[in-house]
């Protein structure tokens, strides 16, 4: 249950920056680029002097007026869909479902343009190009009357009697949606790296800016979050969508011209290849070598490839052969005329390191965990969706004038997170460490265990809060179908999302970025990135089934396009069953988990599994 005091240093420092990642990659920015080659025969050059501070306000002035941009555009985008453009909800839901999900997995190819060919600051300026144009193109549709179907009164568009948005219409905002997606490509895997390029990792000085950086992102992130889904939604959802998108395009603008500016100064690392090429020559050398026998001893030394690290990469640790995945150890074993005398390898299609083959191993060992994570983070997704929706149909004024937007009840969940997450570290964890003397009170997996079963009793509530809801509109009937009761009933439903995502959310950060060594972090936030997207599509698919097999002649499917109508509380329920059953999975594969080992003398820490790798 104990770890070694670097062990243990690494859990303070992950633990401490966790509640930042969370807010960052539950709005999908995590990084997720690779610089730091496995293998070379030279020392990387000498870089210039770093920009250093001198950039900072270049940086973090381009990546906020970026995230308000882009929040600021999305942040009401589901009662845009539906109140302007005149969508059912359910075509809704999936259009930002598929952009979601498209836009969660395009860093990667991102992240592998930027590492190998372009550079970040290409990439970052290439992009943002990309997004401002996406920007304009999804502004133009609430600023023209021809690219968005005619007004209607909240009568019409209760009763569905309004004019639905065309073939142009969508095309257009599809159009949009790509460009955005383009842009999402680019600037998220690279806007965290690229500012950590300015410091000089080797001297005390430039490790201080490098930690100084993360807090000033992430804590302009949170004053973005919290403007955007106040004050922006407000403007769009009360005074007007033209100006409501026309200030975070103006913005986008703005981010751009101050990335420029500070072109001069920035530290510009040139692209030094991907580690996605390391892991395919694995898979290629392993089959090459397929009908190959393995040596029955565990002899290591000369028969298998094991350079030493690449000089410069010390925070690299190595990795020992297991027997694990066995077949993927033939990569690696020395064949008849496969060394050059030197000792080099003669083709790295054949032939590829233990530590390489290590590192695919980590990435085949955490799938499981990361799959269960897909679906615990469907519920998630119905957050800006389907609680939106519920939110449509409450009453949600304050006082006589002033009426809460919509698609600002989600802050009740970021300030659950922020309320608890200082709460857990400051007071909970030293309570418990006391107990189970593990650094972080529980361990990783138990952390996402824990907020799976959140997730769970999230949907329970929320379908237990819609049937209250539903049960309330129709025994009132309205024009408009509003249910005569506080949107602050869907509180309970969205605290208990924000605890989902304290604990699973930071829990899978922290299991992904300890479990894959140091060169291949990137490809742990990357993998994060992909559950959200993972999550969105899942999302998709159920939206859909659910819409075409629940319906009869009767009565109408679940989501019918008013809620009043169908049984949105069901869907809830099922999502619930379904997350459950994920759950069973989740804790059959944590117990088979074999942790990942190193050359040091300490035991991996044990978490839900007696195994050791």
């Amino acid at each position: 249950m104990s770890g070694s005091s670097a062990d243990d240093k690494e859990t303070k420092s992950s633990s401490s920056s966790s509640s930042w990642w969370l807010l960052c990659c539950r709005n999908c920015i995590c990084s997720s680029s690779s610089s730091d080659k496995q293998e070379g025969g030279h020392q990387k050059k000498k870089k210039k002097q770093p920009g250093g501070w001198r950039a900072m306000p270049f940086i973090l002035g381009n990546e906020t007026f970026e995230r308000l941009a882009v929040f600021g555009l999305f942040a009401n985008f589901m009662v845009y869909l539906t109140r302007e453009l005149h969508m059912d909800q359910v075509f809704a839901s999936n259009i930002m479902n598929l952009w979601f999900g498209l836009t969660n997995f395009a860093p990667l190819l991102g992240a592998f343009i930027s590492d190998a060919y372009v550079g970040r600051f290409k990439t970052i300026a290439y992009a943002s190009v990309a997004s401002l144009l996406g920007m304009i193109i999804v502004t133009l549709t609430a600023w023209s009357p021809n690219l968005h179907p005619p007004p209607c009164t909240p009568e019409q568009l209760a009763q569905n009697q309004c004019v639905k948005a065309n073939s142009t219409h969508l095309g257009v905002l599809i159009l949009g949606l790509c460009f955005l997606t383009i842009g999402s490509a680019g600037i998220r895997p690279c806007s965290i790296p690229f500012g950590v390029d300015q410091f000089d990792p080797t001297t005390d000085a430039g490790k201080k800016g490098i930690t100084s950086f993360f807090n000033w992102y992430y804590t302009t992130f949170t004053v973005v979050l919290l403007i955007t889904q106040t004050v922006v939604v407000y403007i769009q959802d009360s005074v007007s969508w033209k100006i409501g998108f026309g200030i975070p395009t103006v913005c986008m603008f703005l981010s751009i011209i101050m990335f420029l500016a500070g072109r001069r100064i920035y530290v510009h690392v040139k692209p030094e290849g991907s580690i996605f090429s390391g892991i395919a020559e694995v898979l290629v050398a392993a089959y090459r070598k397929r009908h190959v026998e393995l040596p029955s001893d565990d002899k290591v030394d000369g028969v298998f490839y094991d350079p030493p690290l690449q000089e410069g990469s010390s925070s690299l640790s190595k990795l020992p052969l297991t027997d694990q995945f066995r077949s993927l150890n033939k990569a690696c074993l020395i064949m008849e005329g496969e060394l050059n005398p030197d000792g080099t390898r003669v083709n790295q299609w054949r032939l590829t390191s233990m530590q390489q083959v290590e590192e695919v191993k980590c990435l085949a060992r955490t799938f499981p965990i990361w799959a269960a994570g897909i679906l615990s983070l469907t519920s998630m997704a119905q957050q800006g969706t389907f609680t939106v929706s519920q939110a449509l149909k409450m009453n949600r004024r304050l006082g006589s004038k002033f009426q809460i937007p919509a698609g600002s009840v989600g802050v009740i969940s970021f300030l659950t997170i922020g309320l608890w997450v200082p709460f857990y570290d400051r007071f909970v964890v030293p309570s418990l460490r006391k107990i189970t003397k593990h650094e972080g009170g529980i361990t990783l997996l138990q952390r996402i265990g824990i907020g799976m079963v959140f997730s769970i009793l999230s949907m329970i509530v929320a379908g237990m809060v819609e049937k209250v809801r539903r049960d309330s509109a129709n025994s009132n009937p309205n024009p408009l179908g509003i249910a005569p009761m506080s949107v602050m009933w869907l509180a309970p439903q969205l605290i208990l999302m924000g605890m989902c995502e304290a604990f699973n959310i930071i829990g899978q950060i922290e299991f992904f970025n300890r479990q894959f060594p140091e060169h291949m972090r990137s490809i742990a936030n990357s993998l994060f990135s992909c559950s959200f997207a993972g999550a969105s599509y899942v999302s998709t698919i159920l939206v859909t089934a659910v819409h075409r097999t629940t319906g009869t002649q009767t009565h109408p499917d679940w989501l019918t396009n008013d809620i009043n109508d169908g049984r949105l509380d069901y869907f809830y329920y099922l999502i619930a069953v379904i997350a459950a059953l994920n759950m069973v999975y989740f804790l059959l594969v944590a117990r088979q988990y074999r942790y990942k080992t190193t050359d040091v003398d300490f035991p991996p820490d044990v978490e839900l599994a007696s195994h050791k790798g």
